[in-house]
């Protein structure tokens, strides 16, 4: 008997350490959280605590969490204590959306004790869903390997239609790991870029390969238009392993119709010159000369050009490389669009050890992205009529020669679809001392000259307009606005949020700078006493501020509609009753933007009230349909290739804060309200504004915090849930493949992440 109670009890024991399960009950606050009387609890900080009052074994463990937060979204966290404390490396983060229930898999090694951290600010907020389970070991792993393929861009491309790349592993620590980083902020590479060599690039070689090795045997027939293409190369005391290596990788190359045209600008060395003979007695496409002075790079690149006969130029620097299908590339993008003017790649570096690392995978041309960083570059390549137009390259800007020249370049040509990217790593940039591959800091004479000659092309644009320096490489336009300064329309959609509201409108009227505007508030049947107070004293009060009742439904687009039609402002800016202004020159800065001609949205920089990014611009494709880059980041991140920090091209903008010219609103019909009402017309109306010639923008300085949809809510009821859908559905039915191939994006990034990592979907 006594034998049968403690199997009983050891029977019982097991199946609790298998199958134990905890609720809300479990968790009791430690530390800036109290009780609050409707349930909820309230936050006095910045570090809310719960703890488990008893100590977990180890195991798997599997968590739900659904929180009603302060704020839109947050990241909750799980710390655990084996014995030696608490640390960042023993805890595991799980994002959340407000209302929304958040799930994770958990490991302890080892017995326990648990803390959560449900949100990082202060606040009310209400627990609507808390489960923890310990699970097996074979449950864990199925989840794993499930989320993997579902989530990480490596595992993915085992899904139908996508070719493989690698199987989901099947060691129990390598698939932990991999887990682990699916949720790791944004910005931790999930896949590296040797990766995407072996599996996207190989492909895409194979194929070039296999077109060049076609047209080849059919001789290079007439069906298609194969220019000649000059590659310039100035050389300086190169040493010789490099040049060498230059050389060869346009020797390399699979296409066949190709000049190199090297010229020596008097090195004080007499091998370089001596290399470049030998060659050119090896192959009667390579032209070479030698200075009798030394004339500096611009000089010395003009030399090379009077030497080159192809209709098309490429640009190669003495130490560099090319892919060994870069020519190829080039061609075909020609043959694509006979009437290309300029044409440019994504490329890499070499590091010391003549590794390839640091791709950049670049955008379709973005002109605003071009006047902020020089990201033309590698490989350039220039019909020759044009650079002889402009006068070739200019004595002066040294350093930042090709910068120079693409800008004015750029200005000759009135039809930018002719500047076409090829989204291939052609050029391999080598890292030596001394480069602008390492640092721009390297050579402070370049960053003079760029800034020389965009001071120049802005005041060509446009008379008053100026540039200045944010770092190295890096650049800042102001353009002027007309005199006297147009009427801005605010337009504030609301329903009730009196707190939010208040905030918003004060932030505006004590903090913006620019004063030419009106601010309308479209009240969207506040019943909140509280609210409609502050409305009509605001009515009475300020001169700038109207009211306006619009007692229908709630649907975003209508409301603001609306609004525009009973505007008096020239441009209109779309506000949500949840932001507040942090710059003062935010709306100068937007109105500067919009007011240029061919710039159509002009979209913020948006932080969460943790100061978290929440809005750098609007990716296509993110989550099926569009999402915002750089979500989460931490606010002083420079983003890809320092995109945050500069103005740049995007395909849309939120419309938490859009401006744009009222003329250009009316053109394109404004928000569509009929079929959406709620979600994506601001990237609907950005699309639709780009279709029509216009150039979104966005700048990093227009700053305001955003606390994201707080007065309406989640969307988390089936009516809503069903708006959701039509609306998902209309997008696809509109825009169609457009959604995955955002022009200012690159198919090389992902589109399960918002932080710009490599993907493996390639081409």
């Amino acid at each position: 008997m006594r034998m049968m109670q403690w199997s009983w009890i050891w029977l019982r024991s097991k199946w609790r350490s298998v199958w134990a399960v905890w609720d809300l009950h479990a968790l009791h606050p430690a530390h800036q959280i109290r009780p609050d009387p409707a349930g909820a609890y309230i936050s006095d900080g910045e570090d809310p605590q719960f703890r488990f009052k008893e100590k977990l074994a180890a195991g798997w463990y599997w968590l739900e969490l659904g929180i009603e937060l302060p704020t839109a979204r947050t990241v909750a966290r799980v710390y655990i204590d084996m014995g030696s404390g608490e640390s960042e490396q023993q805890s595991f983060p799980l994002s959340l959306k407000s209302g929304r229930i958040g799930r994770r898999l958990l490991r302890f090694p080892n017995a326990a004790r648990v803390r959560l951290d449900p949100l990082s600010n202060s606040g009310t907020f209400r627990i609507e869903h808390f489960r923890l389970k310990k699970i097996r070991s074979t449950v864990a792993r199925q989840r794993m390997q499930r989320k993997l393929i579902n989530m990480h861009p490596r595992y993915r491309a085992r899904q139908p239609g996508v070719p493989a790349s690698a199987a989901v592993p099947e060691d129990l620590e390598r698939l932990w790991d991999e887990y682990q980083r699916l949720y790791l902020r944004s910005g931790t590479e999930l896949v590296f870029y040797q990766e995407w060599i072996d599996s996207v690039e190989r492909e895409q070689h194979q194929k070039l390969a296999a077109a060049a090795m076609l047209t080849q045997k059919e001789g290079w027939r007439e069906e298609g238009h194969w220019p000649v293409l000059s590659v310039i190369v100035p050389v300086y005391n190169t040493p010789a392993s490099l040049l060498r290596a230059c050389i060869e990788s346009v020797l390399s190359q699979s296409y066949p119709n190709w000049e190199l045209c090297m010229v020596d600008d008097a090195s004080s060395e007499s091998e370089p010159y001596a290399i470049m003979c030998e060659y050119a007695a090896r192959d009667v496409r390579i032209k070479v000369c030698q200075r009798e002075e030394n004339g500096h790079i611009a000089r010395a690149s003009n030399t090379a050009l009077n030497l080159a006969t192809g209709e098309f130029v490429a640009l190669l620097d003495h130490d560099d490389e090319l892919a060994p299908h870069a020519l190829f590339a080039v061609a075909l993008a020609i043959q694509n669009r006979p009437s290309v003017q300029m044409a440019y790649s994504d490329e890499d570096k070499l590091n010391q050890d003549g590794h390839r690392c640091d791709p950049y995978f670049k955008p379709g041309f973005s002109p605003e992205l071009l006047l902020s960083q020089n990201y033309f570059s590698h490989l350039g390549v220039y019909r020759r009529s044009l650079m002889q137009s402009v006068g070739g390259f200019r004595p002066g800007f040294e350093g930042s020669q090709d910068y120079d020249l693409v800008l004015r370049c750029m200005a000759k040509i009135s039809d930018y679809s002719d500047i076409v990217h090829i989204p291939q790593v052609l050029y391999h940039w080598r890292m030596v001392e001394g480069s602008t591959a390492i640092a721009q800091s390297q050579k402070t004479y370049a960053h003079e000259a760029a800034l020389r000659a965009l001071q120049e092309h802005v005041s060509n644009v446009a008379v008053g307009a100026a540039v200045s320096s944010i770092a190295p490489g890096l650049y800042r336009q102001y353009w002027p606005i007309p005199s006297p300064e147009p009427l801005i329309s605010l337009i504030i959609p609301t329903r009730d949020g009196y707190q939010v509201l208040r905030t918003c409108i004060e932030s505006i009227l004590s903090q913006t700078a620019y004063k030419n505007f009106e601010m309308i508030v479209v009240d969207n049947q506040s019943t909140c006493k509280e609210t409609l107070s502050y409305l009509e004293g605001l009515s009475r009060t300020e001169s700038r501020v109207r009211v306006l009742k619009y007692d229908l439904p709630f649907n975003y687009s209508a409301i603001n509609n609306f609004a525009v039609q009973r505007a008096q402002g020239d441009v209109i800016a779309l506000i949500n009753n949840d932001v507040e202004v942090i710059n003062s020159s935010w709306l100068s800065e937007m109105v500067s933007l919009a007011m240029r001609p061919e710039v159509g949205c002009v979209g913020a920089k948006l932080y969460y009230p943790d100061g978290t990014l929440q809005h750098g611009g609007v990716i296509l494709g993110i989550g099926g349909i569009a999402g915002h880059a750089f979500q989460y980041f931490p606010k002083d991140e420079p983003g890809y290739f320092s995109r945050l920090r500069v103005v740049h091209n995007v395909s849309a903008v939120t419309g938490a804060t859009l401006v744009v010219r009222r003329q250009i609103y009316e053109e394109v019909g404004g928000l569509n309200e009929s079929r959406l009402p709620v979600a994506f017309n601001d990237v609907d109306f950005c699309l639709r504004v780009y279709a029509a010639g216009y150039r979104n923008v966005w700048t990093p300085f227009a700053e305001l915090y955003h606390h994201e949809s707080k007065s309406r809510g989640a969307d988390n009821t089936p009516e809503k849930q069903a708006r959701f859908n039509a609306e998902c559905e209309y997008m696809h039915e509109r825009w169609g493949e457009q959604l995955g191939m955002d022009p200012f994006y690159n198919q090389n990034l992902s589109l399960q992440r918002e932080d710009y990592s490599i993907c493996l979907r390639g081409y």
